[in-house]
């Protein structure tokens, strides 16, 4: 099934910060972790990725540094902060809303 892109680019920032409340991450490995989230129904690129990372840095909830793979090269990792957990609180609870009220919705055409 092809996720519509405003569902994708509306679901981009609580998934980022719930990965990222998991433990620190890099780029690919949060493209990864979403696909097997999401049993290879959302594919996400770097070119939706890493604009969407940079915005959260923007916006102080995650931030970036960098460190040693176990291949030896650097990659830039990225962690939760403090408000990025708050954020993701009100996400979580907006998405439950939005939730409940389609669950609701649906029932009633069964």
């Amino acid at each position: 099934m092809n996720v519509s892109k405003d569902l994708i680019a509306a679901s981009a920032t609580p998934l980022i910060l719930a990965i990222l409340k998991e433990n620190d991450s890099y780029g690919y490995a949060i493209i990864k972790r979403v696909k097997e989230m999401s049993e290879n129904q959302l594919i996400w690129t770097e070119g939706m990725l890493y604009p969407v990372l940079h915005r959260l840095e923007e916006q102080q909830l995650i931030e970036s540094y960098w460190n040693k793979s176990e291949a030896g090269r650097q990659r830039k990792y990225y962690r939760i902060k403090d408000a990025g957990l708050s954020e993701l609180e009100l996400q979580r609870q907006q998405w439950e809303v939005v939730h409940s009220a389609l669950a609701k919705t649906w029932s009633k055409e069964e």
